[in-house]
């Protein structure tokens, strides 16, 4: 897709490049981001670009194929119809790294939980999203490079050595935890950890946040990771509803399946699927 801007008395043509950009914008308009961000962070009127504006800029930097670190934003928006996406009178130069830095430094202050909380019960508001189930799992993301964190502060994550889930153990990591809803996988809530930590010792904190950011009756969905005495006996205090799978590694559930025969189970609703 493109934009054409012709002005025929002077014979000059300009072309900008939208592509799949400008569908990625109306998403964004549509789930009320902009408005959201601008309602935590407050734009001086000396600015004519506002938080909201640089969070959509930066969301379709990132989703743009070809995405640029900070510095290169404005070229990145250069052959792009920036006042179609951005909104009126906004030039590519003014989506720079000053203000791109600045923009974050705000989000760090009000929390980026509170903004992605605020933007998901806008969703949920809005579509009339389904919360009977929230579903939790933990992916590493790998990193190249040294990050050599020594000197680290005690309120940054640890890029580290752990167990790899992308099948990378050579190189250092941080894990992520995500919050869905079952209806539509809406992501609610997001965390960044340690890539050396343990999902068994992170779920119920993270389940407990997510419950006091939405409180929400809901059932939490989670792998075996979350079968722990210590958090059974939490969720039991905290009154929470949960499913998941008993580690094979319990003897209760090691016998079960060496002594399973395939008569004994019943036939699920589904089809193909049996349950003892």
């Amino acid at each position: 897709m493109y934009n054409v801007k012709c002005t025929m008395h002077n014979e000059q043509l300009t072309i900008k490049n939208l592509d799949h950009l400008g569908l990625i914008a109306g998403i964004i308009d549509d789930l009320e981001i902009e408005n959201i961000v601008n309602s935590l962070i407050e734009t001086d009127k000396r600015e004519k670009v506002s938080a909201g504006s640089i969070v959509k800029a930066i969301i379709l930097n990132g989703l743009g194929y070809l995405s640029k670190p900070l510095y290169l934003f404005p070229e990145f928006f250069r052959d792009k119809p920036v006042e179609r996406l951005l909104g009126e009178g906004i030039k590519a130069e003014e989506i720079n790294d000053d203000k791109i830095g600045r923009v974050m430094d705000d989000i760090y202050d009000i929390s980026l939980d509170k903004l992605w909380t605020e933007i998901g019960l806008n969703i949920l508001k809005k579509y009339d999203i389904n919360t009977e189930f929230s579903h939790l799992d933990s992916s590493s993301i790998s990193l190249e490079g040294q990050y050599n964190q020594s000197n680290q502060e005690d309120n940054l994550v640890n890029i580290t050595y752990g167990y790899s889930k992308d099948k990378r153990p050579d190189l250092k990591q941080i894990m992520i935890d995500i919050m869905v809803s079952n209806d539509g996988d809406i992501p609610l809530l997001l965390r960044v950890g340690n890539g050396n930590e343990s999902d068994k010792k992170v779920f119920v904190e993270f389940i407990k946040k997510y419950q006091e950011n939405f409180e929400l009756e809901t059932i939490y969905v989670a792998d075996s990771a979350l079968y722990t005495t210590q958090n059974l006996a939490e969720m039991k205090k905290q009154e929470l509803r949960w499913l998941t799978r008993v580690p094979i590694s319990i003897n209760k559930a090691k016998e079960l399946l060496i002594n399973w025969e395939e008569n004994q189970s019943k036939q699920g609703q589904e089809s193909g699927y049996k349950y003892h």
